[in-house]
């Protein structure tokens, strides 16, 4: 059964003789049910106060909830990205490797094509010196020929001058 302090200031006691004093009887009942009151009121006002502030604690703990899964995938974005970026290097990474080696290749396909060149010209610089000496020689040859052509013909005109004399 509920107690009201309706019910506390209405109770009626039976008077008998030698009784309580009903005065004193109805003031403390009237005191008791103000108290009773006043406890009801509070107990209200805490019920409420606790309703509110479960209320308040679940819209907390769905926040927490939401911010774990932001925080989840926050994380998991984040691993992506840093997924991609070392991917992307190791991309880039290998184009660069690719890269150096075709360089690498194109340098030593040239150095090797200068070695021949140089083995090319040092072969016709030692064919076009063959070439000059066997000229200056027949050169040479000539102007002998023709040195002893002229001695020849000094020494006829000589003898030619000596008789015209």
């Amino acid at each position: 059964m509920k107690l009201t302090p309706l019910d506390i200031q209405q109770q009626q006691f039976k008077v008998r003789f030698r009784g309580f004093d009903v005065r004193e009887v109805d003031r403390f009942l009237e005191q008791t049910a103000d108290a009773f009151s006043a406890i009801q009121e509070t107990t209200k006002r805490q019920e409420e106060e606790i309703r509110r502030l479960k209320l308040e604690k679940q819209g907390y703990k769905e926040r927490e909830e939401t911010f774990k899964r932001a925080m989840l995938n926050s994380q998991k974005v984040l691993e992506q990205m840093k997924d991609n970026a070392r991917k992307s290097a190791e991309i880039i990474i290998a184009d660069a490797e690719v890269k150096a080696e075709k360089i690498l290749n194109r340098a030593h396909s040239r150095l090797s094509q200068l070695h021949e060149d140089i083995a090319e010209l040092k072969r016709q610089r030692v064919q076009i010196e063959v070439q000059i000496r066997a000229i200056i020689d027949a050169h040479t040859k000539l102007l002998e020929i023709g040195k002893e052509g002229m001695d020849v013909l000094d020494a006829e005109d000589t003898k030619i001058k000596v008789l015209n004399q």
